[in-house]
């Protein structure tokens, strides 16, 4: 894909992973629409794109909310008229042991990790269709196919994400669009210390890994595509 002038909507982009990935694809020329419910943070990586001579439209959006996804994308359509690439990054986390887990807690995270992934698709689809073409990039976790104690509730949202990444591939195949999932582990980011407080910043994985490895899956030729990509750090250690 030529990512000249190409419209990306990036979920989650007002810091970490979500905001390299932002950086990452203005510079390669993609007019970049950033999300976040932070409307400040989200503004300051417009500002820095824009500096910098890239394009980036800022929509802030809470995507616990259906009603605010909905006008996300109406909002997408009006202004631009297609969408070729949706990288769906957004994601929260919060920790503790399953037995006294409050309810209220995993539907958060079930909201914003999975609800609002399935409901990005759904409209992103409705541009993507029509026009034959685009790519889907779902940003999922190690603990999309592994475990760790105290972290139920977003592992189990994770595992989801990865069913929902394989079946909407196989089922959008027919219109030329590709689907894939990104599940990287311990990336260096506010997120990453917060849930795994134990891990040796050091050794743990640069957010331009994660960018730079959606530059290879977008810069793919259209006979080509990837299911999937499994970043881990380079250590032994879980």
């Amino acid at each position: 894909m030529d990512l000249q002038n190409k419209i990306a909507l990036i979920t989650g982009a007002s810091r970490g992973i979500g905001q390299n990935i932002s950086y990452s694809l203005a510079e390669k020329g993609v007019h970049v629409i950033i999300t976040a419910r932070t409307e400040s943070k989200l503004l300051e990586v417009k500002k820095n794109i824009n500096s910098k001579g890239g394009k980036a439209t800022a929509i802030p959006a809470d995507l616990s909310k259906e009603t605010d996804i909905l006008n996300l994308f109406d909002e997408v359509n009006k202004r631009f008229g297609k969408l070729e690439i949706l990288i769906n990054n957004a994601a929260i986390g919060v920790f503790g042991k399953l037995v006294d887990f409050p309810i209220e807690d995993f539907d958060k995270i079930m909201n914003v990790n999975l609800r609002a992934v399935y409901l990005c698709c759904q409209q992103a689809l409705k541009i993507m269709i029509p026009a034959r073409n685009g790519h889907i990039i779902n940003i999922s976790s190690v603990v999309g196919v592994k475990g760790y104690p105290n972290q139920t509730a977003y592992t189990a949202s994770k595992h989801a994400v990865m069913g929902l990444t394989k079946s909407l591939a196989a089922e959008i195949q027919e219109y030329g669009i590709c689907v894939s999932v990104i599940l990287p582990g311990g990336v260096d980011t506010e997120f990453a210390r917060q849930a795994r407080p134990d891990l040796d910043r050091s050794i743990l994985i640069p957010p331009s890994d994660i960018s730079n490895t959606i530059l290879y899956l977008l810069g793919l030729s259209d006979n080509a595509m990837v299911d999937e990509i499994y970043i881990r750090r380079r250590t032994n250690k879980p």
